[in-house]
Order: C-alpha cells, then sequence, then structure tokens
C-alpha cells in the first residue's frame, strides 16, 4: 500500500480518504550539511520518518517543499534558501487544500529550524480558521529530548549540525548518500552571548558545514533513534490528534 498522495491515483485517495484521518507534511531545507552528507539531508529525512509514520498510522503524506529558510547557511556553495513569507504560504495553501479534502488533523514533521515558527503560526492560524487540529515537530530538536537518556550518542554534543546524531539517522535511512570516509570532527566553539538572537554566518563557526563530530556516527545509532522517534510520534497521531 502507497501513504505518497503523489503515488496515487484519483480513485484509490477516494478509497484512502474514508478511513485515513491524519496528513502528514514533511519539511525540510537543501542547504550545506558537511562534507558527508547531501545537502537535501533535512527534506530527506523529514520524508522517510513521514512514510514510516504514515505506515503505523494509516496516514497520508502530502506534498512539500523540498527548500526552506536556511538564509544564514547561503554563503555555503549549494544552500538554497527561501523567505519564511514563502513558506508559510505555501504550507498554508496546502493545509486548505486538504481541509477542502475533508482532513481535520494535519502534522508537520520538520526538520530545519529555521521552518519551526513560521509552520507553527500557519498552523495556529489554519486552527483558528478551520478548526482543524495540527502538531508539529522539530525533529532535530526533539531528538534530544527523547533519546540523550538511553546511552545511545557517545560525544559531548551529539546534536550539532551534520554531527553524530544527525549523520546516524542520514546513515540509517540513506545509506548510499553517506560518505563516511570525507566525516570530520569540527569543535563547537563557545557562545559568550547564547540565547540571544543576533546577526550571525554559519560559516563563521565552521568551514567544514558541519559541528562536533561526525566520525562517531553509525547506522545503527540512527536505527535507535529512529525507532524511538517513531514510536513516539505514533503515540501523538494515535492518543492526541485522533481523539
Amino acid at each position: 500500500m502507497t501513504y505518497n498522495l503523489r503515488d496515487m491515483s484519483w480513485t484509490e485517495f477516494e478509497e484512502r480518504r474514508k478511513t485515513a484521518k491524519t496528513v502528514i507534511l514533511p519539511s525540510g531545507a537543501c542547504e550545506v550539511y558537511g562534507p558527508q552528507n547531501p545537502m537535501g539531508a533535512d527534506i530527506l529525512v523529514a520524508k522517510r520518518v513521514s512514510e514510516l509514520l504514515a505506515e503505523r498510522v494509516n496516514g497520508i503524506v502530502g506534498p512539500c517543499l523540498e527548500v526552506g529558510q536556511s538564509k544564514t547557511l547561503t554563503t555555503f556553495p549549494g544552500t538554497i534558501a527561501i523567505s519564511s513569507e514563502t513558506l508559510r504560504a505555501v504550507y498554508r495553501e496546502l493545509i486548505e487544500n486538504f481541509v477542502r479534502l475533508g482532513f481535520k488533523n494535519i502534522f508537520i514533521v520538520n526538520n530545519h529550524l529555521g521552518n519551526n515558527q513560521p509552520l507553527h503560526e500557519t498552523l495556529e492560524d489554519a486552527r483558528i480558521k478551520y478548526g482543524i487540529k495540527y502538531g508539529t515537530i522539530g525533529v532535530w530538536q526533539y531528538l534530544p529530548i527523547i533519546t540523550d537518556k538511553r546511552g545511545i550518542w557517545e560525544t559531548e554534543k551529539p546534536h550539532a549540525h551534520a554531527g553524530e546524531a544527525q549523520t546516524s539517522v542520514l546513515l540509517h535511512l540513506y545509506p548510499e548518500l553517506v560518505h563516511m570516509e570525507k566525516a570530520v570532527k569540527t569543535p563547537i566553539q563557545p557562545d559568550p552571548y547564547a540565547g540571544i538572537t543576533k546577526s550571525w554566518l554559519y560559516s563563521e563557526q565552521t568551514d567544514s558545514g558541519l559541528l562536533g563530530d561526525a566520525t562517531a556516527a553509525s547506522a545503527e545509532k540512527g536505527k535507535a533513534a529512529v525507532d524511538i522517534l517513531l514510536e513516539t510520534l505514533e503515540g501523538f497521531v494515535k492518543n492526541f490528534l485522533e481523539k
């Protein structure tokens, strides 16, 4: 059975929407992700997690943007950045289309920090306007909450950009796209003004495109993290969104 809307005929969708209760929308980015990972890491993981979650909850995975609000990373070649306004406009209209098709439960699997706030605002506006029930998750920000006490990670800051945790997830989900022979360790510089939003460029923090120690990544660690993530998200959809 397919769970992606793009893979269904209209007649298949007509049957599926009789039983499916939740639409899952991936969100991510196309940006620098270290020398070892594909630049589509964020959206690739969001898509695969969305598909695996849909299998567990009989959901439908909708279309998505493959780029995000990545403006601070554009000094690295290949990064594609869009505005928060564009991101909000596209996801607002996607949600409106699914409301038109009879859906009221929307869950966004987002893998890019810069998209978190615009997507949350979009969902909240849709709740007010259409009465939808929603959830959204920043996967990379959520992993520390559910995995850090499980003994999975070895490095001091495993969740840094393209470091141990994120590269491990990619090794599990897309091993053919990760080149561990290129993985490096890039020290994280202390920020004397942590917690203050300020002007900065990602390239001022790293010349490798990653932070932390990607050499410690493994597919086994990635699988452990993804299994915990999917179990948690399945519980959320079944016990909150669909109640």
